[in-house]
């Protein structure tokens, strides 16, 4: 899929409502610039050499370290994205819906992770359907359970289906999201799996993010006890010869300690090769806030100096300062993510300038409404005027995307020459 595939108009939020239609291939010849007020404020943009920059660096640390890449894709659900993931190098791309795994299929993908339980009746059937469409397809999906394995067999014997499903077992950690819990637990689900008539057990899943607090000591014990639990179901899986032919597929990897999983994605010691597929999606834009700070733990670890930068911003405009030490930004919970922390001030552009400098020190958003955000600041340093435009970054970029049908590309010069489109 390429930009010109899809037109932008005024239907769409950041579209000026008196400009005419256009193929966003075509954008560049609008003239348009960041900073002209060409755009109506609030406005979510993609910074290209960023975003470049973002998808050469993670796909040449996965081959550094000898294992495959697969973008979560529920992190922008952009097309364009996807298939610049895909050229880039990606052996595949990761959602979390059958939905989701649609529109990457769509994009180009032939090896898809939902790295999520499929239990209902229409999502088997859309998988069952996409799988038939789609010859070249391989998808997999995960079970953490005998209950949900009961419900995909059930599905076949109504169905009269005889397609067995790729599925992959997964490990969970006590107190956090979906995963078999005990190494007991994760071998009875195994053995059954190896049983049925509706899956074949393929590898094993785990997600190892939501025990990181960017604390590397902490990180580092609490993924390494994660990645022995796996890598010891694994290996006796395969001592009993449970997992199906094939590559046995080993996969982890969220975006804030990725690097940390990487020797369970290289594990040794099977009796067949290893396909270690990591699934970081949130590299591709990066953040000013939550994955900013996990990666100085990363370059760290790996002896980096600089790595991924931030590619998504939101700029807003100042459109009242009713108070000393108050302005009110175009820009709420509508337009930009808070759901890990407020949005942070990066740049300053005043009114009329075609270039920003960075925010003011002191410059901080206390609170979001629906469309406005409080910009404090101190009131005997820069004072923000009406009219001027202010740079957000943002934390969790995921949550950015899911506001806006369609984010402009933009160089580091403001030139706005291209656009991605969003599915959610």
């Amino acid at each position: 899929m390429t930009p010109a595939d899809f037109i932008l108009d005024a239907t769409q939020k950041g579209f000026p409502l008196a400009a005419a239609p256009a193929p966003a291939g075509a954008l560049a010849q609008r003239g348009w610039h960041l900073l002209a007020d060409d755009l109506p404020y609030p406005l979510a943009v993609l910074r290209r050499p960023a975003l470049e920059h973002n998808l050469r660096w993670m796909q040449d640390f996965a081959r550094r370290k000898g294992v495959e890449l697969a973008p979560h894709g529920k992190t922008t659900m952009a097309p364009e994205l996807f298939a610049r993931q895909l050229a880039a190098g990606a052996w595949g791309l990761t959602f979390a819906t059958v939905y989701q795994a649609s529109v990457g299929v769509e994009a180009g993908a032939r090896r898809v992770l939902i790295a999520n339980q499929v239990v209902c009746d229409a999502d088997l059937d859309g998988l069952a359907a996409l799988l038939a469409r789609q010859a070249d397809l391989r998808a997999w999906f995960l079970v953490d359970s005998t209950a949900q394995l009961a419900l995909v067999e059930d599905w076949a014997r109504r169905r009269g289906s005889t397609r067995r499903f790729d599925v992959l077992l997964e490990m969970g950690i006590p107190g956090q999201r979906t995963g078999c819990r005990t190494q007991e637990d994760a071998l009875a689900l195994a053995e059954a799996l190896a049983r049925s008539p509706a899956a074949r057990l393929c590898g094993i899943e785990c997600y190892e993010g939501g025990g990181a607090r960017c604390d590397s000591e902490h990180d580092a014990r609490e993924v390494t006890a994660l990645v022995r639990r796996v890598l010891a179901a694994a290996q006796a899986c395969d001592a009993r010869g449970l997992f199906a032919d094939g590559e046995i597929l080993l996969t982890a990897g969220g975006s804030a300690v990725f690097d940390l999983v990487v020797p369970l994605l290289r594990a040794q010691g099977l009796s067949r090769p290893v396909l270690g597929v990591l699934r970081s999606g949130c590299y591709v834009t990066h953040d000013h806030l939550n994955y900013a700070r996990f990666l100085e733990n990363v370059e760290r670890r790996e002896g980096l100096d600089a790595s991924l930068r931030p590619a998504l911003e939101v700029w807003a405009m100042v459109q009242s300062v009713p108070e000393p030490g108050l302005a009110l930004l175009t820009c709420g919970r509508r337009d930009i993510s808070y759901d890990l922390e407020m949005p942070v001030p990066i740049a300053h552009a005043p009114r009329g300038a075609r270039t920003a400098g960075p925010a003011p020190a002191g410059w901080a958003i206390s609170a979001l409404n629906d469309q406005h955000a409080y910009l404090r600041f101190d009131s005997a340093g820069t004072v923000p005027r009406v009219g001027d435009r202010v740079g957000l970054g943002i934390s969790h970029p995921c949550t950015t995307f899911d506001k806006w049908r369609w984010l402009p590309l933009v160089e580091d010069d403001g030139a706005v020459t291209g656009a991605v489109h969003t599915r959610f």
